[in-house]
């Protein structure tokens, strides 16, 4: 497999959506598609990515303020052998909420309830782009926006992925309240895989 870098989703998130919590990563397989398999492949190998972000990311802050250098990196750990995956419907998966109304001081309620986390509910991938724990001043358009450059040939050939999120410590974070989430998503028209990580707290 190989991450598609030159993909203009990219250049999109970073530059219009830098707030957004969603780690995306646009895998291209290297073997023909087999299912569940190759799904699993694809998260294994976008966690990989990610993580590599950080890394870079952590090394290009310590470059530039030298006398803040940690000892060493965060302790990455995988352990991919627990993660399940349940097959969902892509309109559930894609669904934009309307907004019913706005309340003072900012916080806005949909016609959609919040996924209640602390009862094991895992967030919605509406949730995770538009209600992230920081400020994240995103609509349901924007949401509309990032996945039509996702899904560029339209959603009729999607087959997606749900999947358990104990298996890295990349999703601690999320765990303490806000919710944390892993979808892959094959698109069979285009041949690829869009995987999204979702994890974050305040």
């Amino acid at each position: 497999m190989h991450e598609l870098t030159q993909d203009p989703f990219y250049e999109l998130i970073d530059k219009e959506y830098g707030r957004c919590v969603i780690d995306y990563c646009l895998v291209a397989p290297d073997a023909p598609y087999r299912g569940i398999r190759s799904h699993r492949e694809a998260v294994l190998f976008a966690m990989l990515k990610v993580i590599e972000r950080y890394l870079v990311d952590q090394r290009a802050s310590e470059e530039r303020w030298a006398d803040k250098v940690a000892d060493d990196f965060y302790p990455w750990s995988l352990d991919f052998g627990k993660a399940e995956a349940h097959r969902i419907d892509p309109g559930e998966f894609l669904f934009v909420p309307k907004i019913v109304r706005k309340i003072k001081g900012g916080a806005t309620i949909y016609d959609r309830k919040d996924p209640d986390v602390d009862a094991g509910e895992q967030i919605p991938y509406w949730y995770a782009f538009l209600e992230p724990p920081q400020w994240f001043d995103a609509t349901p358009e924007d949401f509309e926006r990032v996945n039509d450059a996702l899904f560029p040939e339209g959603t009729d050939a999607l087959e997606v992925y749900e999947w358990t999120t104990d298996w890295s410590n990349y999703f601690d974070a999320g765990h303490e309240w806000w919710g944390a989430a892993c979808w892959s998503v094959y698109d069979k028209h285009l041949d690829r895989f869009v995987v999204l990580f979702a994890s974050a707290t305040d």
